[in-house]
């Protein structure tokens, strides 16, 4: 019997006459515009397609999936339209096709952008209708048994590529098959030695502890039975990437390596799955610490069981898994098991709404990245296979991937009480922010009206949704802020044309917008003040003047500096300019405006460069510390610290930073303190020399290293 006629014969089996037909004419169709390709094997094209549905069946997905999975390729291989597939097949059928096409006819810059448009593409379907990602799960499960074909260099593209994305989405799907055998052929063709190995070992130690693993099974099930437990009892084996995971993380050999087997328990309800538990407790002593109850805070995909580990006969570490039936359909097929048991009462909300959640994380994370790449990194960090749960203060339990802080519980409770948070309380105590959470932990967080998002933040969260509303919530600061920026530049520039800026209507405005193809009056302010338009050249357009001056520094009018400006102002590190100090402006294209002192020698290099030079002066009114730099030469005596901090701190100036070095008899010591401005730095330094075992102080105008 051929695969086409093997593949209408399963699906016969669960789909009605109508819908075999209709798979039928799709098959013959796939097999008409794939006639005369290839694979690089040397198969013909269509053996795959009809290999991909073939994975499917088993899961019993319906028809306009089963007919997507035997057309994915025509749309991208062939000459055939998603016009043609829609007219052919049906507007359901062709939006499946279409989710699961590449992008190749678009160009990008790299093979990452390309990888990460793919996904973009690919999780934009999969919202709309998860079976977009279990024929494509099905298609790279296809591939990956087929890969031997292809150059090394592309074999190991594909199967890490596997293992970081696809390997893990199948298991937050609970797909747990399709997962163990993505990551199994992903660690042949990555590691083909040590996989070889390795299956060598265990083929060699299933032999040598069959008679165990059997008489371990026969003990269980006596055990269960005394204590009328009805179950079965099924001895597994761990799957060769889980081995190879564990040997690399405990740097263990393969001999030391305990529980290769282990052992599932199915029962009937859950009040006998503790019962079982109770009575494996008492056959074989627990391992302290290795239980887990999955019933009672199942994981993020929905599965459910109970773990635990037991000391037994050999001093043999048993691994058991205790569920019920309908826990075990779940933990098979995971979200497939919508189709595969549809005709039973199994309640599947919980697992699609979980997955519903997810879904829109994703959707959310894809909104808000700047880029495909970003979108990417954050897919790879929604994808940690380790979770902890914890609790709210209200006794709701949230799942968080490993390593996740305080912050992230707070953006995971609500966005808003992210960007507000300001502290957080942990089993009632106080913590940092930063701080890693465990299982179990109660999570209070603390917010303020007027608190905003700190960039800090970015360096220590783990998920993606905190990490996108941040760099979200950041960017539109700076967009703001820019904007302000730019309509004072503009102002001054209308100034030295002799415009009154009242003047300047919205009709002048939208004539602008629709010459410069821009979005807004609002986006061509931010323009300016991150320097990718020039005030003067804006200026022009809208007084309706002549550009042959466009790149002429304004005439008359100075940028007040405030200190306020937050992101769309810099001030150079090159320098580190205080109110007091001598300034002048400088445009930086993408970056806005940075301050520098008129002395600083970087500003002196750079004099030929084509950015916008301004005349800025600081405001009268600043109340706003300023970071700056000294450095102290002291005689090496006991207390000289001390008596420096006093008199800083006596001066009114924080102590930022502080470092020294020794230098025999002396010491440099390098402080970097905030300062209101050079009056103030001034007197903290007059203090300072008045300390006997100071010898030498002076400011310094380049970050400290």
């Amino acid at each position: 019997m051929s695969d086409a006629e093997t593949l209408l014969q399963e699906v016969s089996s669960y789909l009605n006459a109508k819908d075999v037909e209709h798979i039928r004419q799709a098959l013959e169709f796939s097999g008409s515009a794939h006639a005369g390709q290839l694979r690089q094997s040397g198969d013909p094209y269509i053996s795959h397609p009809i290999a991909v549905a073939r994975i499917l069946t088993p899961l019993h997905l319906d028809a306009p999936a089963i007919m997507a999975a035997l057309l994915h390729d025509v749309v991208e291989d062939t000459h055939i339209s998603n016009k043609e597939v829609a007219k052919k097949f049906g507007n359901p059928v062709a939006v499946l096709v279409d989710g699961l096409s590449k992008l190749d006819k678009i160009e990008f810059e790299t093979k990452e952008d390309a990888q990460a448009e793919n996904f973009r593409k690919m999780l934009l379907a999969m919202a709309r209708d998860v079976r977009v990602i279990l024929i494509k799960l099905a298609d790279r499960l296809h591939n990956m048994r087929t890969l031997e074909s292809m150059a090394r260099e592309k074999i190991e593209r594909i199967a890490r590529e596997t293992l970081e994305i696809y390997a893990p989405i199948a298991n937050r799907l609970g797909l747990h098959d399709i997962y163990q055998e993505l990551q199994d052929l992903s660690f042949m063709h990555l590691y083909p030695t040590r996989y070889s190995v390795l299956s060598k070992a265990v083929k060699v130690a299933r032999g040598n502890r069959r008679e165990v693993v059997g008489k371990i099974q026969e003990a269980i099930h006596q055990r269960l039975q005394e204590h009328h437990v009805t179950a079965q009892v099924h001895g597994r084996e761990k799957h060769l990437f889980s081995i190879y995971e564990k040997m690399q993380a405990k740097s263990l050999a393969f001999s030391q390596v305990q529980d290769i087997y282990g052992f599932r328990v199915l029962v009937e309800n859950i009040p006998a799955c503790y019962l079982a538990l109770g009575a494996l407790h008492g056959l074989y002593k627990p391992i302290p610490g290795k239980f887990k109850d999955y019933i009672a805070i199942p994981k993020a995909n929905a599965y459910q069981a109970l773990h635990t580990t037991l000391f037994g006969p050999y001093g043999t570490p048993i691994e058991v898994q205790i569920r019920t039936h309908e826990m075990h359909k779940i933990a098979e097929a995971g979200i497939a098991s919508h189709w595969l048991y549809k005709t039973t009462q199994t309640p599947f909300n919980d697992l699609h709404k979980k997955t519903h959640q997810w879904l829109q994380s994703l959707l959310e994370s894809l909104s808000q990245s700047g880029d495909s790449v970003e979108f990417l990194e954050h897919l790879k960090v929604d994808l940690f296979p380790d979770e902890v749960y914890v609790f709210t203060p209200k006794g709701k339990i949230l799942a968080l991937p490993r390593g996740a802080t305080a912050v992230d519980f707070a953006y995971s409770v609500h966005t808003d009480i992210g960007n507000r948070c300001v502290a957080a309380k942990v089993n009632f105590e106080l913590v940092p922010l930063r701080a890693e959470l465990k299982n179990g932990d109660r999570v209070e967080i603390i917010t303020a009206t007027h608190a905003n998002p700190n960039p800090a933040w970015l360096s220590y969260v783990v998920t993606s949704k905190a990490r996108g509303q941040i760099r979200h919530f950041l960017k539109t600061m700076h967009f703001d802020e820019s904007a302000q920026l730019g309509e004072r530049l503009l102002n001054q520039a209308l100034s030295s044309l002799g415009v009154n800026s009242q003047d300047i209507d919205k009709t002048h405005w939208d004539k602008l917008i629709k010459d410069t193809t821009a979005k807004s009056r609002v986006e061509i302010l931010a323009d300016i003040g991150l320097g990718r338009r020039l005030n003067m050249v804006v200026a022009r357009q809208l007084a309706r003047v002549g550009e042959g001056g466009a790149h002429e520094l304004p005439s008359g009018g100075i940028i007040t500096i405030q200190g306020t400006e937050g992101l769309a102002v810099q001030f150079a590190k090159c320098c580190r300019p205080i109110p007091g100090d001598p300034i002048i402006g400088i445009i930086k294209k993408g970056q806005g405006l940075v301050v520098h002192t008129h002395d600083c020698p970087t500003l002196r290099k750079g004099r030929g460069s084509t950015d916008e030079w301004l005349d800025v002066v600081w405001d009268k009114h600043i109340s706003k510390p300023f970071d700056v730099s000294i450095k102290l030469i002291v005689a090496n005596q006991r207390g000289v610290l001390a008596k420096v901090a006093a008199a800083i701190a006596d001066a009114e100036s924080n102590i930022e930073n502080v470092h020294f070095t020794n230098e025999g008899d002396y010491t440099s010591l390098h402080f970097t303190l905030q300062v209101g401005n050079r009056q103030h730095l001034a007197r903290v330094m007059r203090d300072l020399r008045g300390i006997p075992e100071v010898v030498r102080i002076t400011r310094v105008k380049t970050a400290p290293t």
